[in-house]
């Protein structure tokens, strides 16, 4: 069995894997050795982790893996089983990096897609040579009605709800109508120019706001509610 942590801003997600089935996701705000006991004596088959962060890990959480177990620190430097073309793989955010290596998994020889709806919203095109050049990153929902606050005097700070109308009637209505088809629209139109030059095109949607968009879109989409876990567990397999 495996464990793969995958650190983000603000919280810590791991999820125990046997073989390529998740089994069990555990989540919790900070990465602890406590936290790591906690797993391990549940599934006390685990032989090799993978960890993933966008924040420092203190010395004692590493040495405690290393000690523990078979450890992959996950970085540009690491092995990975799809071609990288990004020209600064240093720079590049992990979960993108594990979400293409994930699409490529479960739709291998295909042009993918992959949407990631959280904090931002990024695109991110693997093709069907396995090759990943880069995608694009915009403001995610949140963020926008953040932006439309925090930027203006009068604007309130309006929160996502499930709003469908073109035309909003009052303040809160039109900054809903705005943000919402404004994403959509631009969700549209990049899937429509991959598909003009990637077809077949398959896409797949993760992330927190992933349902939101999925049944809004008016494509195929697959949604993988843990994807970028998928990636990071084929990447420890690579390495294993």
């Amino acid at each position: 069995m495996k464990l793969v942590i995958d650190i983000g801003n603000s919280k810590v997600k791991a999820g125990v894997f046997d073989k390529k089935q998740l089994i069990e996701i555990f989540i919790a705000p900070v990465i602890a050795i406590d936290f790591i006991k906690e797993i391990n004596y549940k599934y006390k088959e685990i032989h090799s982790v993978i960890l993933s962060t966008v924040k420092e890990v203190s010395d004692e959480v590493i040495n405690y893996l290393k000690n523990n177990f078979h450890l992959i620190e996950f970085n540009s430097e690491t092995k990975i089983p799809i071609k990288n073309y990004y020209k600064t793989p240093g720079t590049l955010g992990k979960d993108r990096l594990a979400g293409v290596i994930a699409a490529n998994s479960i739709y291998p020889g295909e042009n993918v897609l992959v949407i990631d709806a959280g904090t931002c919203v990024t695109f991110d095109l693997i093709n069907s040579r396995g090759e990943y050049y880069g995608g694009s990153i915009s403001p995610g929902l949140t963020m926008r009605f953040n932006a439309l606050h925090t930027f203006t005097d009068k604007l309130p700070l309006i929160h996502l709800t499930n709003f469908n109308e073109l035309t909003g009637t009052d303040t809160k209505e039109s900054i809903l109508a705005g943000v919402i088809n404004g994403i959509l629209a631009e969700a549209e139109g990049i899937i429509k120019k991959y598909s003009s030059v990637y077809c077949p095109l398959k896409i797949i949607i993760c992330g927190g706001d992933a349902q939101f968009f999925a049944v809004r879109l008016n494509y195929s989409i697959f949604a993988v509610a843990e994807l970028v876990l998928i990636g990071l567990n084929e990447i420890l397999d690579y390495n294993d």
